[in-house]
């Protein structure tokens, strides 16, 4: 597994779920729970910084982030600069701290249970990245509900995966 890679993924997702959360054209829109719409864009947000902040900071990068789980998904109201600044804190975690895990690491279980279930922490990994996708399309989709604007922002752009050169002619 390439994980400079795979970090570069990761932050692709995050930059373009930063992207969603700009393109609401008021704050309130974040918080808004549309009928059978279970969360909203800014508590995936949360969820999803938080998520990575723990798993992939706390546990294998040993840096010391305490996740309050429960406040991710029951905080509202919070300012759309602060929402950036968590997702930002998550790149920064991923960037530094899966390019430097080693192939025993990746190999080796996951240092936590998760689930319940004990798993290979390289499988864990493409897990949460497979896992920040699916939030990333929720809040696409809550984002085109709640503003009425049906443009998308960019996400999941080809050319921002690490190393993607543009093809001449």
């Amino acid at each position: 597994m390439n994980t400079g890679v795979l970090a570069g993924l990761m932050v692709r997702e995050l930059d373009a779920m930063a992207r969603e959360l700009r393109a609401y054209q008021a704050e309130t829109q974040l918080w808004e729970k549309p009928t059978a719409v279970p969360n909203s864009g800014g508590t995936l947000a949360l969820h999803v910084a938080g998520n990575l902040q723990h798993f992939v900071g706390a546990i294998l990068g040993g840096t010391g982030y305490v996740r309050n789980r429960t406040a991710e998904f029951e905080q509202r109201d919070m300012p759309r600069a602060r929402l950036l600044e968590e997702l930002e804190r998550a790149s920064e975690v991923v960037s530094r701290v899966l390019p430097a895990l080693s192939r025993e690491v990746l190999d080796d279980w996951y240092p936590l249970p998760v689930g319940g279930y004990r798993v290979r922490t390289s499988a864990f990994l493409l897990h949460l990245a497979v896992h920040l996708a699916y939030h990333l399309g929720q809040v696409d989709y809550h984002r085109r509900v709640v503003t009425g604007v049906a443009e998308g922002v960019g996400a999941v752009a080809v050319g921002e995966i690490t190393g993607a050169v543009p093809v001449q002619g």
